[in-house]
């Protein structure tokens, strides 16, 4: 299944339960919002996504990068 680095933006920031839900994404606080990105296959964006709704964290945004940028973290384990 193809992989894609993507970017989940969600408003402000996360708590230590949120961060510890995505320990293995990159997490990059703004002053307004937190950016978790990730190389990630579809059934895996689904589940992170289903962490984030489960967390009650406003989703934003999310973006795909048509090529993987270097340093993306890979949550495909």
């Amino acid at each position: 299944m193809a992989t894609h680095a993507y970017e989940i933006r969600v408003a402000g920031s996360l708590g230590p339960a949120a961060r510890d839900a995505f320990a293995d994404a990159d997490i990059d606080v703004e002053p307004t919002a937190t950016v978790i990105s990730a190389r990630l296959d579809q059934p895996t964006l689904h589940a992170l996504l289903d962490q984030v709704r489960a967390l009650g964290l406003e989703l934003i945004d999310i973006k795909q990068f048509p090529d993987l940028p270097v340093g993306f973290p890979d949550l495909l384990g």
